[in-house]
């Protein structure tokens, strides 16, 4: 049996955190959520203090929600050092953002992000969005093994 992966979300807003995650749970997505706040936690779970990967943390990611707009170390940023990272690549990188701008949208494409989805703002329509992100990048989507 398949052991379970872990979803990794960076949100420093606490109602778009709460509604992550339980639009998450609604559905039915039993994997562990990991939530770190802000872009300068994203890294240290990922890489730890002294910037050398994390294998610990990093080989049970399913995927990773990433809000672009982030203190300390942006959503960009962030994205930028985990496709730098040879071991990293292949882990499903999605911009959960309130970012309509079309430059952010193609500079996060740039950059390797797999989806970019726009937060929509009624709780119902958030819901939906996310629990078709955690049906198609859970159970959907095949990863290589690392």
């Amino acid at each position: 049996m398949d052991e379970m992966k872990m979803i990794l979300l960076v949100e420093d807003n606490p109602i778009d955190e709460k509604l992550t995650v339980r639009a998450l749970k609604r559905n039915h997505i039993v994997n562990d959520i990991v939530v770190v706040r802000d872009g300068e936690e994203a890294l240290d779970f990922l890489f730890g203090p002294d910037d050398t990967l994390n294998k610990v943390n990093c080989t049970h990611l399913a995927v990773i929600l990433l809000d672009m707009n982030l203190p300390k170390v942006s959503g960009l940023d962030v994205l930028r050092r985990i496709r730098a990272e040879e071991e990293l690549k292949t882990i499903p990188v999605v911009m959960l953002t309130s970012s309509d701008e079309e430059k952010d949208i193609m500079k996060s494409y740039d950059l390797g992000v797999n989806s970019y989805v726009r937060k929509p703002v009624e709780f119902k329509h958030f819901s939906e969005a996310v629990s078709q992100l955690g049906v198609y990048w859970l159970l959907l989507n095949k990863i290589p093994e690392s």
